[in-house]
């Protein structure tokens, strides 16, 4: 399971370092490659590929004319992109990629159980003050997470 926040830079060619806490993960499941594509929220969400087919064979499942999952395959998979960790733990992002998270010098790396997603550190930063300024959301959090039993 991926945890944690990492900060990494971002090189002048679009490269990043995967956390090596992540990358341990990765060889464990004999993943070199991950897929990376634009997510819901302002970030990028990158699944290891394993997880990844598993997504699209659950998604292939659903109907297809279906608006709600119509859109998921517009946005989700068809931005989707593989990319390939190099020998010392970096990949390269596209840079379609990193301008809709708004990624320039820095990323930060957020693991999310199965999947990990890519922030702006200011965005992230952002968005975390929004919600624990905001009293109603914070308690619409707790009351969901009450319901589905956590």
């Amino acid at each position: 399971m991926f945890r944690g926040q990492y900060a990494h830079a971002i090189d002048e060619k679009g490269r990043t370092s995967v956390p090596s806490r992540f990358r341990e993960i990765l060889a464990a499941q004999g993943e070199s490659r991950l897929v990376i594509t634009a997510g819901v929220d302002p970030c990028l969400v990158a699944y290891p590929m394993k997880e990844w087919i598993a997504f699209e064979e659950r998604l292939s499942q659903l109907p297809r004319f279906d608006p709600s999952v119509a859109m998921i395959r517009r946005l989700y998979v068809s931005g989707a992109v593989e990319v390939e960790l190099d020998k010392v733990g970096r990949l390269l992002i596209p840079q379609t990629l990193r301008e809709l998270a708004e990624l320039e010098r820095e990323a930060l790396w957020a693991g999310m159980g199965k999947h990990i997603e890519l922030w702006s550190k200011e965005r992230f930063a952002g968005l975390r003050a929004q919600v624990l300024a905001d009293e109603s959301a914070k308690q619409k959090m707790a009351e969901r997470l009450a319901e589905l039993g956590l």
